[in-house]
């Protein structure tokens, strides 16, 4: 099966972005998964309370061609995932043992990225990549958790001598998207989707013509919508931190993913940075 035809995935991912009849259809398969391969169209939207018509939107909403289609990649969905694939993200509750915290978080955090692996187009990563070897300048957007991971690619892309630089607060947001050109790449980081801060950042690197790439959750987001390309990750909304964290590693994959491609395709170029960086730092260590 196609990573990107995890159906089920699909639809925990766009659940919020739907219409509220379509949330019904996927509320009821979502839980009740493994009978739906045995529904028609007309059972499926007499069990969930709506319409054919709606059960066929909902299909279209999620990229297939029809609920044929729909039912085909749900089936394979479930029988791709083992026992342990069909666990839940776990929430860290008060009261919590260590060894618990220590087991959930770090199965929430493996989840978070096998999932990331299953949503994300290898189309968009390659154009992507693309983007980042032919542009002049990066320039990276995201507040909070967010924030940290557009640090961490500049640490990464500033090592081999990729000119950028990571803005996480409003205001200067604003006045860096206002000064890029239509050389320069601007990524925008945010797991819903629907930050107002980098929304309004978007609006104006869009007119000043500057490339802009996504990486957000998997739904249909104003970011998503109005980027050039989109990377999406897919991660749990848990009451606790936990949720942040899990979007955290997966955009970090992301992120590691882009670094990783880059200096792959310009390693003759870029072997040259990555020794003189690594041996300066290693040179500091010393003393």
């Amino acid at each position: 099966m196609s990573l990107l035809n995890n159906a089920l995935l699909k639809i925990r991912e766009m659940r919020e972005s739907m219409t509220p009849v379509e949330r019904k259809v996927a509320d009821y398969v979502l839980e009740n998964a493994e009978e739906i391969p045995h529904l028609s169209i007309k059972n499926l939207a007499l069990a969930s309370g709506t319409s054919d018509a709606s059960v066929l939107r909902f299909c279209k909403t999620l990229g297939y061609g029809g609920y044929r289609s729909f039912i085909v990649n749900l089936s394979a969905s479930l029988g791709s995932m083992d026992d342990e694939q069909k666990n839940d993200y776990v929430d860290i509750q008060p009261g919590d043992d260590l060894s618990v915290i220590i087991t959930n978080i770090s199965r929430n955090n493996v989840k978070s990225i096998e999932d990331t692996m299953s949503v994300i187009d290898r189309d968009e990563i390659r154009r992507a990549v693309e983007a980042i070897r032919k542009c002049q300048r990066i320039v990276f957007f995201g507040m909070t958790a967010s924030g940290l991971v557009s640090m961490d690619a500049v640490q990464k892309f500033s090592r081999i001598n990729k000119i950028c630089h990571a803005y996480t607060d409003g205001h200067s947001m604003l006045t860096a998207a206002t000064l890029l050109g239509r050389s320069d790449l601007a990524v925008f980081i945010s797991n819903s989707g629907s930050t107002m801060e980098i929304l309004d950042a978007l609006d104006i690197a869009k007119k000043t013509g500057a490339r802009t790439i996504a990486i957000t959750r998997y739904n249909k987001s104003e970011l998503a919508k109005r980027c050039d390309i989109v990377l999406s990750i897919s991660t749990p909304e848990l009451s606790i931190r936990s949720g942040a964290m899990g979007s955290r590693i997966a955009m970090l994959t992301i992120v590691d993913i882009l670094f990783a491609g880059v200096a792959s395709a310009e390693y003759g170029k870029v072997k040259r940075y990555l020794t003189k960086t690594h041996n300066v730092l290693k040179s500091r260590h010393r003393k």
